[in-house]
């Protein structure tokens, strides 16, 4: 037996997001369905995370122990060959037999895109949340450095999750423009379930006015769902960095 580590990135928009689930196809679906073409036989597959029907990832980790004796070097390339255009792994390679892709992570980055144009772009469609409004990205930069700390983030996270303690830390959390791109970058040790997507609708609510500029300590320190933003699309997120 041996544990293999496998990096891929993926188009979210055909999936019904990263686990399996009975109806609906889904990303871990199809990597299984690859995988057992190529060792013979059903493999359990850990991932590093769960990502919701329609979010990206440019970078999504994954294990799994299996007696497959495929060189790591060649397995890429052999998945590939049975994956469908919107999966590509892209990294292979065997590391100890307990390492964990989900436990073991030091913590991930995501990414949320805005197309701030005036119209819609056909090519962000499905990539980038499309907002033809105003948007101050220097106000709400500054707006987002409240965000980084160790925090209880229960005003951040959905209604009826079942994880009991809300308390994760954000190393960084900014905000910036490239033409007509509005890019908001958060990593952290840790999510909560739609953190990232409110996160992002709160700043929004900033920018529009419904939320007070300076509010968002009160917000955290209020642990109240409703005091916080909208939950933005998932179609603008990604999963973009997973930390060892």
């Amino acid at each position: 037996m041996r544990n293999l580590l496998l990096t891929l990135r993926y188009n979210g928009t055909p999936f019904h997001g990263w686990q399996i689930q009975p109806n609906g196809n889904t990303v871990q679906q199809e990597l299984s369905d690859a995988l057992k073409k190529i060792s013979g036989k059903e493999e359990n597959i850990i991932g590093c995370s769960r990502t919701d029907a329609g979010v990206h990832a440019n970078m999504f980790c994954c294990n799994v122990r299996t007696e497959c004796n495929v060189p790591s070097e060649k397995i890429p390339d052999a998945l590939n060959f049975y994956l469908p255009p919107d999966i590509s792994v892209y990294g292979c390679e065997d590391v100890d037999y307990d390492f964990h892709a989900r436990y073991d992570c030091k913590g991930k980055e995501y990414v949320y895109l805005i197309y701030n144009g005036k119209h819609r772009n056909p090519f962000y469609e499905n990539k980038a949340m499309f907002y033809p409004y105003e948007i101050d990205v220097e106000m709400l930069n500054n707006e987002a450095k409240d965000f980084i700390g160790i925090h209880d983030f229960s005003a951040f996270c959905s209604v009826g999750t079942s994880v009991e303690d809300k308390t994760r830390e954000i190393y960084d959390c900014k905000v910036s423009r490239n033409d007509d791109v509005v890019e908001i970058r958060v990593s952290g040790n840790g999510f909560l379930y739609n953190m990232v997507r409110i996160i992002v609708g709160t700043l929004l609510d900033i920018q529009k006015g419904k939320i007070e500029k300076g509010s968002i300590p009160d917000i955290i320190e209020s642990c109240d769902r409703e005091k916080a933003g909208v939950t933005a699309p998932a179609h603008g997120l990604y999963l973009n960095k997973v930390f060892y």
